[in-house]
């Protein structure tokens, strides 16, 4: 079973975090200047939850906003 929402196709994004230092122009400094970036990947909340889909029942991953909707039938 992949890390991907069954409903909305939600799955993992890559971001980042920037730390800055320095004293900004505006308050008087010679602006910010980047220290460190560092990559990370943003996972989604997925939690396992049966359904009934067709008359049969399935384990599938759901995302917790899908799960708040409760557009689907629980097993």
């Amino acid at each position: 079973m992949s890390n991907v929402c069954h409903f909305c196709g939600k799955s993992k994004v890559v971001g980042g975090c920037i730390t800055r230092k320095g004293l900004a122009k505006k308050a008087g400094g010679i602006g910010m200047h980047v220290v460190k970036n560092v990559k990370r990947t943003f996972e989604p909340n997925l939690q396992s939850v049966k359904i009934s889909e067709g008359g049969t029942v399935k384990t599938v991953k759901l995302c917790t906003s899908c799960i708040r909707t409760g557009n689907f039938q629980k097993a």
